[in-house]
């Protein structure tokens, strides 16, 4: 069996780890050539992300492919060469999952949203992401292609969470009574698009994120008493005085919802809270 990744990041690592383990060969794009020698390094074949021939010769014989690089202002870059080598190929992936974000339903003041519910990105960012979905949705269905969705809060995992962000001195709590957040352990991640890889369904749309949404401004102050310092001081939640990163980030805040993928696809995160998740990376090293 075979997985080729669009976009070999955090996330792509993560699957192609779970893969690998289960007997898959894995390809990945790169743009950076130096990046090519460690992809080999860890038994990944590298294919040059805007090489259409090479990757549509890896396609020919490829029964999943992930796709993770976040659209510009053109669209998707991966819809832009995966389309035309997918029919060069004359090839049909048993599945296609598209990375997407959980900006696509904008700000709810705290309330619950599922797959079904309104999309109201409020963002250029996640606007962009929800014309991506419509292009790869609309492309799917003429072309007749097996693609699922996958709506992805804020990603944690080694080398990536808070404990870093502390370490550093980038970590900063604001006072913000009310406003919460999902996230999702990588390994979460990835362990759910292995179930969407076993069970794919033409159209299904997944959110991606643990049981247990809650302020970022507790996850840096548990974090903190895991390393053993302690937590920066809560500053008011100033929007207008934020990098505007953050302040995208605290201009929405709601609940979302894991119950889709649970039911469909048997998956359960294995770090259901902010507080399974962060001791499991500091266990690895992280």
């Amino acid at each position: 069996m075979r997985l080729l990744i669009y976009g070999y990041g955090f996330a792509g690592r993560a699957l192609a780890r779970r893969m690998q383990a289960a007997g898959w060969d894995v390809a990945a794009t790169f743009r950076d050539p130096a990046a090519a020698e460690a992809m080999r390094a860890n038994g990944v074949t590298p294919l040059p992300a805007d090489d259409k021939a090479a990757i549509a010769a890896a396609l020919a014989d490829v029964q999943a492919v992930l796709v993770t690089p976040p659209p510009g202002p053109d669209g998707c870059p991966a819809l832009q060469v995966l389309v035309p080598a997918l029919a060069s190929a004359g090839a049909f992936p048993d599945w296609i999952g598209y990375l997407s974000t959980t900006g696509v339903y904008g700000d709810r003041r705290g309330g619950w949203v599922f797959e079904e519910s309104r999309l109201a990105a409020q963002s250029l960012e996640g606007a962009r992401r929800v014309a991506a979905e419509r292009d790869w949705l609309e492309v799917a269905r003429g072309m007749g292609l097996t693609l699922t969705i996958h709506r992805l809060p804020g990603i944690y995992g080694p080398g990536r969470s808070a404990f870093d962000r502390l370490r550093e001195a980038r970590a900063t709590r604001y006072a913000a009574p009310g406003h919460v957040f999902s996230r999702i352990h990588v390994e979460d991640l990835a362990a759910e698009l292995a179930a969407s890889i076993a069970r794919p369904r033409a159209g299904g749309i997944y959110n991606v994120c643990d049981d247990e949404p809650a302020p970022n401004s507790d996850v840096i102050a548990h974090a903190a008493g895991l390393l053993g310092v302690a937590p920066p001081p809560e500053r008011p939640l100033d929007l207008d005085a934020m990098p505007p990163q953050a302040r995208r980030f605290y201009a929405e805040t709601k609940r979302v919802s894991n119950a889709r993928a649970k039911a469909e696809l048997g998956w359960r995160p294995a770090y259901p809270t902010y507080r399974e998740g962060l001791a499991a990376v500091l266990k690895a090293g992280g």
